[in-house]
């Protein structure tokens, strides 16, 4: 009996969004059009893209908090969230490491920039975003607010994780008076997510604006001189994604790496057109739910990947220093390689959902240990904007390719409704981007926390 009003709903909540999309691709076409057709015109169409990014990014910290204290308050066992944390730490800086290893084989086999004599005119800006390089004591500092709202009005990521992990504990030790607290959070969770849905009927706009104008401040000249860079690069990343990540997905998960690209076809759109992944991360953490990753993992992983697991960064990082060593007729050993590149993941925190930071994370590590390269950068400024969407593609797989892993190896992830979800079956609600049968799991897990003295 409850398989007939499922099939009916189904064409009408996806049909309202399945416009929405094919309007986004719409006006990606339109945006390259304009940009070559008009590129002065389609210079001064950035705020559209900009305003959008800007939107998305109001609704993070919320999603972030929400989702977190949910996730964490609900768990029965607080020593449970740390295994989670510590499991995907470790996850995270091996697949950074194998990242860096690839994009290291790939650039000395491909030699880019081998034969130019760089003569950059954007070097004073790049030096000036180097100059405001922090370091290590400096980003640990970081992640403590200054107040307990700071973390919300500043807009870190870090920060509200921390505030949200902290919550979440009392929350765990308040028993059953933490029960209405944690319920009223659902409550505002609901409503965020709804003004997020509201906010996605824009993404044409903003898709418009942010296409039309890197194709008119860049062109086709820019791409011809560096092609060799681009090409290898974006076939790094296919590879890392497709061959890499999927293995790992499949040993790790016994989940086909293409069943959950396709599930994040719509987020995969958005970021293309965008050019971060951030525009689509409180999609991810809605969607990891509701292909069956508990919350508390959920909660836990996507937050802290988008700070600590950079794949596509780190691809990034590693080919376009070779390039400008190379380049500027100073190839580096392979000593320094390693070292230098060890120094630029350190330094990549948080640069997953920016759009950009990639080059200015770059500039600073070269500014920290081969300052004479950095005049280089700024050949490379050309492609950035291009080379930042297959970085935030392949840092938004990698993310979901963690957080299922994790989910699977602490036993909280249903495998048989993700089967479910990428047949179709269970087709994600775009409306309220969440499962209201989860709100009453988390309910019900609160309630295991008061009952779990009692039974131990």
């Amino acid at each position: 009996m409850p398989t007939p009003p499922t099939t009916e709903e189904t064409p009408r909540k996806r049909d309202k969004t399945h416009y929405l999309y094919l309007a986004v691709i719409v006006a990606v076409a339109l945006g390259i059009l304009v940009g070559f057709l008009f590129p002065g015109f389609a210079k001064g169409l950035k705020p559209l893209g900009d305003g959008f990014v800007n939107l998305i990014k109001m609704m993070i910290t919320p999603i972030i908090f929400c989702t977190i204290v949910i996730g964490v308050g609900s768990v029965a066992k607080a020593a449970k969230v740390g295994k989670v944390g510590l499991m995907a730490l470790f996850y995270f800086i091996i697949m950074s490491t194998f990242a860096l290893a690839i994009g290291l084989v790939v650039g000395n086999i491909l030699h880019p920039g081998t034969g130019l004599h760089l003569s950059p005119a954007d070097v004073k800006s790049v030096q000036k975003s180097a100059g405001g390089a922090e370091g290590p004591v400096d980003f640990l500092l970081g992640i403590i607010p200054k107040t307990l709202v700071s973390a919300f009005t500043e807009g870190e990521v870090l920060q509200t994780l921390l505030v949200a992990l902290l919550i979440g504990f009392a929350l765990q030790k308040l028993g059953p008076k933490g029960a209405p607290i944690l319920r009223g959070i659902e409550h505002i969770q609901r409503l965020v997510f709804r003004v997020l849905a509201m906010i996605m009927w824009a993404a044409p706009i903003g898709a418009f604006g942010a296409i039309a104008a890197v194709v008119g401040a860049t062109g086709w000249a820019a791409l011809k001189s560096l092609a060799v860079i681009m090409i290898g690069f974006y076939a790094t990343c296919l590879v890392f994604v497709f061959v890499v990540l999927g293995i790992v997905l499949w040993l790790g998960a016994r989940v086909f790496i293409w069943n959950l690209l396709r599930y994040l076809g719509r987020e995969f759109l958005l970021i293309l057109s965008t050019s971060s992944s951030e525009s689509a991360l409180p999609r991810l953490i809605a969607k990891m739910e509701h292909v069956g990753v508990s919350k508390s993992v959920v909660g836990i992983t996507v937050p802290t990947g988008y700070s600590f697991n950079l794949d596509g960064t780190a691809i990034y990082l590693t080919m376009a220093t070779l390039f400008i060593a190379a380049a500027q007729d100073e190839p580096l050993s392979i000593g320094s390689q390693i070292g230098l590149l060890a120094f630029m993941i350190i330094a990549s925190k948080g640069a997953a959902g920016v759009s950009g930071s990639g080059i200015a994370t770059l500039a600073s590590g070269l500014q920290s240990h081969r300052p004479e390269l950095v005049n280089g950068v700024g050949f490379i400024l050309g492609i950035d904007r291009f080379m930042s969407e297959a970085r935030a593609l392949t840092n938004f797989a990698g993310n979901a390719v963690a957080t299922v892993l994790i989910g699977n190896w602490t036993k909280e992830f249903d495998r048989e409704k993700a089967e479910r979800v990428f047949s179709g079956q269970e087709p994600f609600d775009e409306a309220t981007m969440l499962d209201e049968h989860s709100h009453a799991a988390g309910t019900d897990d609160m309630d295991d926390t008061v009952k779990e003295p009692a039974r131990s």
